[in-house]
C-alpha cells in the first residue's frame, strides 16, 4: 500500500491508520525539527497530489483486515490539505467507516474557506501553532513566502468558532527558538481565543531535519503546559498503546510507517503485536536488505526508510 500505512500507536490517537494524501515531501513548511526530513517541495498550490479514489481502494482494503483501530487519521508525508480533494477524501472515510477520523494539520492553510469547509467532516482536526510573532515563525517552520503567522492563528480562531467537532492544537517548542516567555504568551493568548478540546505540548523526539533543533526539557514543558491551562498536556513523553496480537508478517506495515517517520522497535512491537526483541529482529533484516537504514539520536536507535 502506497497511501495507507498502520496502525501506529499514536501518542494522541491511540491505534491510528494513516491516510497519506500528498507525495513526499509537499508542505507549505520546511520544519526544522520535522521527523520526515527537509521539505523537498514549499508550496502553497492546491491540487490533487495524490487521486482519491486511489487512497479509497487501499483503505477499503485495508478495514477489510479488520485492524483494531481507534481513529482513521489524514496525515502523511506532508501537509495534507494540499490536496484539493481533501473534502471528498474524508467524506469518502466516513462513508466506508464509523471509525472516527482525525485531521493533522500545520493549520497554514486554514486562512481559505475551501479548507475549512473541507474539514468540517472530520470528528478531531489536530493543527499546530508553533509561533505567532514573525520572528519565531520564519526560524522554527520555515515557511512558504507568502504565509503570515498572524493570519494564520486568526484564521484557526475563526475555523474554531464554526466547526463542530472536536480541536486538538499542537505546540512544538525548540529550544532557543520559541520558548521564550513573550513567543509562550503569544502562544497562550491564541489558545485562549481557540478554546480547543485539548493542547498538547510536544518538543523534538524524534531525528530532526535540522540537527542543530533540540527538545526542551520535561521540567519546562511542564511549566508551559501549566501557563497553557487545564486542557494542556505534555506528549513529548508519551507512549502509544500495544497491539495484543502480532499480524502477519508485518514488514510492509513496518516500512510504510517508518517511509513516514523514523521508528524505534519499541514503536514496531507496539504497532504489530510483537515483543520489543523480534521488532528490533525484524528491523535488523529490513536494515541487512538495504530497505531501511538507522540512525542513533539520543540513547534511541530510529530506523527510516
Amino acid at each position: 500500500m502506497k497511501h495507507v500505512f498502520g496502525p501506529v500507536p499514536s501518542r494522541r490517537l491511540g491505534f491510528s491508520l494513516g491516510v497519506d494524501p500528498v507525495v513526499p515531501k509537499t508542505c507549505t513548511l520546511d520544519c526544522v525539527y520535522c521527523e520526515l526530513g527537509p521539505t523537498t517541495n514549499r508550496t502553497v498550490e492546491r491540487k490533487p497530489y495524490v487521486p482519491v479514489d486511489g487512497i479509497l481502494e487501499e483503505l477499503e482494503a485495508r478495514l477489510a483486515e479488520n485492524p483494531e483501530l481507534d481513529f482513521v487519521t489524514v496525515s502523511g508525508s506532508g501537509e495534507p490539505t494540499l490536496n484539493s480533494d481533501i473534502g471528498r477524501l474524508i467524506e469518502g472515510i466516513k462513508a466506508m467507516t464509523d471509525v472516527p477520523v482525525a485531521v493533522l494539520t500545520n493549520g497554514t492553510l486554514l486562512t481559505d474557506p475551501d479548507v475549512r469547509a473541507a474539514l468540517a467532516r472530520a470528528d478531531v482536526i489536530a493543527p499546530s501553532i508553533d509561533a505567532v510573532s514573525k520572528g519565531a515563525f520564519e526560524k522554527v517552520n520555515r515557511p512558504h513566502e507568502s504565509l503570515d503567522p498572524a493570519a494564520i492563528a486568526d484564521a484557526i480562531v475563526a475555523f474554531a468558532r464554526e466547526y463542530r467537532g472536536k480541536i486538538w492544537l499542537e505546540v512544538v517548542f525548540v529550544e532557543g527558538l520559541n520558548d521564550d516567555s513573550d513567543e509562550v504568551e503569544r502562544i497562550a493568548g491564541i489558545i485562549d481565543a481557540v478554546q480547543p478540546d485539548k493542547v498538547h505540548v510536544n518538543t523534538v523526539v524524534r531525528p530532526p531535519a535540522e540537527q542543530h533543533a533540540r527538545a526542551l526539557s520535561h521540567e519546562r514543558l511542564q511549566e508551559i503546559a501549566e501557563r497553557f491551562g487545564p486542557k494542556a498536556m505534555v506528549i513529548a513523553s508519551a507512549t502509544g498503546p500495544s497491539q495484543p496480537k502480532a499480524e502477519r508478517d508485518a514488514s510492509d506495515v513496518i516500512v510504510a510507517m517508518a517511509a513516514r517517520r523514523p521508528v524505534t522497535a519499541i514503536d514496531v512491537a507496539r504497532s504489530v503485536g510483537v515483543s520489543q526483541a523480534a521488532a528490533t529482529k525484524r528491523l535488523n533484516a529490513l536494515v541487512e536488505r538495504g530497505v531501511l537504514s538507522v540512525v542513533r539520536h539520543g540513547e534511541r536507535l530510529y530506523y527510516k526508510q
